[in-house]
C-alpha cells in the first residue's frame, strides 16, 4: 500500500465532520483502512481517523500496546471501527496527556470519561458493542474526536499543561487535577 501524508492542525479537513460510511464492506474502505494501518504503524502511531489522512468518513483504527493497560487484561489489538458511536459510562473522569499525529511534538493535560460504551460496525459490516476503561477509553475518545472535526488541544482546561513533548518531558508541566476530586 502506500503511507498517506497526515493533516495537521490548522488543515479544514480537521475542523469538519466526517460523513456516514454507507458500505463498511465497499473495496474502497477496505483499501483505505490498509493505507491507514500502514501510515499509523509508520508514523508509530496508537491511533489514526481518517479525517487524518484527508478522507472524510467515520473510521478510526487503533491499538493499544500491554504497557499502556492499567490492569491484568493486557493490550488491545489492532481495532478497526466504522461509524463509531461512544457513549460515556457515569460521571468518572480523569486528567492524562494526550498527544496527536496531526499536533506533531506537542501535548496537552485533556479531561476524559474513565468509561465508555462503544459501538460500530467491521469491515464485514458487523455490528459490535462493547466497554472500555482507562487508557483504552481515551484512545478512543481522542480518535473519535477527529470524526466531528475535534482536536485534543480544544479540550485543553489548563493551557500551562500544553507543550512541545519534550519540555514536558523535562518535567516542566506536571499534570494539575481540578478541585472536582479526580
Amino acid at each position: 500500500m502506500a503511507i498517506l501524508k497526515i493533516a495537521r492542525m490548522g488543515h479544514p479537513i480537521l475542523r469538519t465532520r466526517a460523513s456516514e460510511v454507507a458500505d463498511p464492506s465497499a473495496p474502497e474502505v477496505a483499501r483505505l483502512v490498509d493505507a491507514m494501518v500502514e501510515t499509523m504503524e509508520d508514523a508509530d502511531g496508537t491511533g489514526l481517523a481518517a479525517p487524518q489522512v484527508h478522507m472524510p468518513w467515520r473510521i478510526v483504527i487503533y491499538k493499544v500496546d500491554d504497557e499502556r493497560i492499567e490492569d491484568e487484561s493486557g493490550g488491545v489489538p489492532l481495532t478497526v471501527m466504522i461509524n463509531p458511536l461512544v457513549e460515556p459510562v457515569g460521571d468518572d473522569t480523569s486528567l492524562g496527556f494526550e498527544a496527536c499525529l496531526s499536533v506533531p511534538g506537542m501535548a496537552g493535560a485533556v479531561r476524559r470519561h474513565n468509561n465508555v460504551q462503544v459501538t460500530y460496525q467491521t469491515i464485514e459490516d458487523k455490528k459490535i458493542s462493547f466497554d472500555a476503561r482507562g487508557f483504552h477509553a481515551r484512545v478512543i475518545q481522542h480518535e473519535c474526536d477527529h470524526l466531528d472535526g475535534i482536536l485534543y488541544p480544544s479540550r485543553i482546561e489548563d493551557m500551562t499543561q500544553f507543550g512541545f513533548v519534550e519540555e514536558l518531558s523535562r518535567g516542566q508541566m506536571p499534570i494539575k487535577e481540578g478541585a472536582d476530586g479526580d
